[in-house]
């Protein structure tokens, strides 16, 4: 499962977690504008925005997890077991496979605005990869500077939701999570008064206590919860370290560690957790085994390439020794 957020200080940054039980060969990935992306249903996309994050490369083949273009729009793909619901052809829509989505939104929109328009033409196609690699069940969070939408397909169509916290998890639905946030309405980063009794002196005995009942499992709706009480209650500086090592905090508040969650597989646990400021395209990120943030910038990089540019992860920890 995996827990992605929205977060804007002077510049805007926007990341996720991804957790699951194995990783795959990803690599931090930058596709410059004229590298061609052969779509499935909808021809090839030969000239395109530039883009960076985090992808599994296949055959030559960007499967972006998250990514960000170089106008600052990001989409993060999550988890979305049970509901995912994916589409045969359709006449006369956009049919595009769930692999495809993020290059195929990214390489044509700049803002939320102008993906929503692409949206209302959207048929996602229940298409695999490959045999190796058949269709995942994903839903999809979307951001700019502005604003952030949620793009679940289910059995009744494609579903938008705005997404004014600025976070999303994995099953159930969006509508859901929105819904769950209000039986938490009165969590306060302040000391909480009594309430309780008003002929009866009850004095806090604790710091903290005014979001006792801020849950802490690592089920897909108490992270959504604290993600978004953590994320809204934020204080962080405006420089770029500052704002980058907030976010890590942030995401580090609902990561998974290894033996707390026992899958088929093994232990779910947070594989990679990622930041990108999106207003300098700078792709930042930690892994399980190595807390160091590092980082990757694709204006380094030459954006008028047509050939795909990846980093393998930094996985090792890096101590310093101070003495």
């Amino acid at each position: 499962m995996c827990t992605s957020i929205s977060f804007k200080t002077k510049e805007h940054y926007f990341g996720r977690n991804l957790d699951y039980e194995f990783a795959y060969n990803q690599t931090v990935t930058v596709t410059p504008r004229n590298y061609v992306f052969h779509f499935r249903k909808m021809g090839e996309l030969s000239e395109h925005y530039a883009m960076i994050g985090m992808a599994y490369v296949q055959n030559d083949y960007p499967l972006y997890y998250d990514a960000t273009n170089e106008k600052g729009l990001s989409v993060a793909g999550l988890n979305f077991p049970y509901n995912a619901h994916y589409m045969s052809e359709a006449e006369g829509m956009d049919n595009v496979a769930p692999f495809e989505f993020i290059p195929w939104l990214l390489g044509q929109c700049a803002t939320v605005g102008e993906a929503r328009e692409k949206l209302d033409r959207l048929n996602m196609l229940n298409e695999d990869f490959s045999k190796e690699l058949p269709v995942s069940t994903l839903h999809w969070m979307i951001s700019d500077k502005n604003e952030s939408i949620v793009v679940e397909s289910v059995k009744d169509g494609l579903k938008v939701y705005d997404d004014p916290v600025g976070v999303m998890t994995n099953s159930p639905t969006f509508d859901y999570h929105m819904t769950n946030l209000k039986n938490y309405m009165a969590l306060s980063s302040s000391d909480p008064e009594n309430r309780f009794a008003d002929d009866m002196d009850m004095t806090p005995y604790s710091r903290g206590m005014g979001s006792i009942g801020l849950p802490g499992d690592p089920s897909s709706a108490s992270r959504f919860i604290k993600a978004a009480f953590i994320l809204k209650n934020s204080v962080s500086g405006d420089s770029e370290p500052e704002s980058v090592s907030q976010f890590f905090h942030i995401l580090a508040s609902v990561e998974q560690q290894r033996g707390c969650c026992r899958v088929p597989g093994g232990w779910e646990h947070t594989i990679y957790s990622s930041c990108c400021n999106t207003d300098r395209g700078i792709y930042y990120y930690t892994t399980y085994e190595n807390s160091r943030i590092t980082g990757v910038d694709m204006n380094r990089e030459n954006l008028d390439s047509d050939r795909l540019v990846s980093y393998p992860l930094i996985i090792e920890q890096q101590i310093k020794m101070q003495n």
